[in-house]
């Protein structure tokens, strides 16, 4: 019972016949010029002239609908007065049609409604107290009931009333069903929302994996850095300055970075991507090194022949791999190979493990987003990864990405 009589207590209700009436009303304007060719046909029966002014009407009502910022107006009217959640419009031609006949069945419920609304609600207001001198004869089935004051015009008012606010639950609810239908995107134009959506996160999941192995690296590096240099600033001064101009570098490049990614996130016209490649491996093991990291590089192959993309996506997964063995490794020469075949790129990473792996001046705190950033990047080039336990005190990140036969 409660559930029936809740949709005539809600505010929406009478909003959504507002609505309704709003495109009664403005097709008002629209009328005199469909009474333009009953004009011409004055001779024309009656009923025919009816029926031929409901047709030019219908069809200028359904012209106005062609027009895009109609199409805005009313998904704009229905989000506030009919609580539809509708997306803003898709440019695309599917909404050329579809917005007509939203407008057509608009006006046409949006009339019924107002007339048999109205109708009622002034039956229910004026019986009650013979106003106008007002009475009532229903027929049904070829019965009538004439109502003339008394404790009938107390009986039927509340019930014209109620009927009223049916009348409007009616028209507020079909027209809430078919919005979404009619206002909303096509099943194309979801399929498309829904495949630029990806996109979007894609590109935002990039980005996450690039701030994560440029910035992460860098932070790094250069917190080593700095704690090198204060210990280096009063027995080798040309040393610690070193190592200081080495941090601004680092920090200038992940900048750089940082920059770019904020543009793309804030959806600003981005500058040129930083694409750094295998040829930048030389600046990446010097800043190791002014962070106190003894790096063992070992390249083989021609580098400069790796097609460009697999080569930014081999620097990140060196960085990202140099990053966690500085952060996590106890010290001692870090194993890097780098060997470039015909149809094969394969890098190593080694460093060492043992005590001094949870404490010290290399333990940093970790996201847990290193190592599955890294699985999900070599797995979308197709290549296949290994990282774990070498031997008794060593830790090897082994990765293998083809090199299609194209590049």
């Amino acid at each position: 019972m409660i559930w029936g009589i809740r949709p005539l207590l809600r505010g929406s209700t009478y909003t959504g016949m507002l609505f309704a009436s709003c495109g009664a009303l403005a097709s008002i304007p629209l009328l005199p010029f469909a009474m333009l060719p009953t004009l011409v046909w004055s001779s024309a029966p009656y009923g025919v002239k009816a029926v031929l002014a409901l047709l030019v009407w219908a069809a200028l009502v359904a012209a106005v609908g062609l027009a895009r910022t109609t199409r805005r107006a009313l998904i704009a009217c229905a989000r506030r007065l009919l609580r539809v959640p509708l997306p803003d419009p898709v440019a695309s031609g599917g909404d050329r049609w579809r917005t007509p006949f939203w407008l057509l069945l608009h006006v046409a419920l949006g009339w019924t409604g107002a007339l048999a609304g109205g109708v009622l609600l002034l039956m229910g207001l004026t019986l009650p107290f013979g106003w106008f001198r007002s009475e009532a004869e229903l027929s049904l089935f070829g019965r009538s009931l004439r109502v003339e004051g008394g404790w009938q015009s107390w009986t039927l008012a509340p019930c014209c009333v109620l009927l009223a606010a049916v009348v409007c639950v009616t028209v507020t609810e079909t027209l809430r069903r078919l919005a979404p239908r009619l206002l909303g995107p096509s099943s194309a134009e979801r399929l498309r929302l829904a495949a630029e959506r990806e996109q979007a996160l894609a590109e935002r999941n990039r980005l996450a994996h690039e701030l994560h192995d440029s910035i992460g690296h860098t932070l790094t590096a250069t917190t080593i850095q700095a704690a090198v240099a204060s210990e280096l600033l009063a027995a080798d001064p040309v040393a610690a300055r070193a190592t200081l101009r080495s941090i601004e570098e680092s920090s200038r490049t992940a900048l750089e970075d940082l920059d770019y990614v904020l543009g793309v996130l804030r959806e600003q016209r981005a500058e040129t991507a930083p694409t750094r490649t295998l040829a930048d491996l030389p600046e990446l093991i010097d800043r190791l090194r002014h962070a106190g990291a003894m790096a063992e590089p070992e390249l083989s192959g021609d580098l400069a022949q790796v097609p460009g993309t697999l080569s930014r996506a081999a620097y990140r997964i060196l960085q990202e791999g140099l990053t966690n063995a500085l952060r996590h490794g106890a010290g001692g020469p870090i194993e890097l190979r780098v060997a470039a075949t015909p149809d094969s790129l394969e890098l190593d990473v080694v460093n060492r493990t043992g005590p001094g792996t949870s404490s010290g001046p290399g333990t940093f705190p970790t996201s847990g987003h290193g190592m599955p950033g890294l699985a999900e990047r070599v797995r979308l080039l197709h290549g296949r990864i290994e990282a774990g336990p070498h031997g008794p005190q060593h830790w090897r990140l082994a990765v293998r990405l083809p090199i299609p036969a194209s590049a």
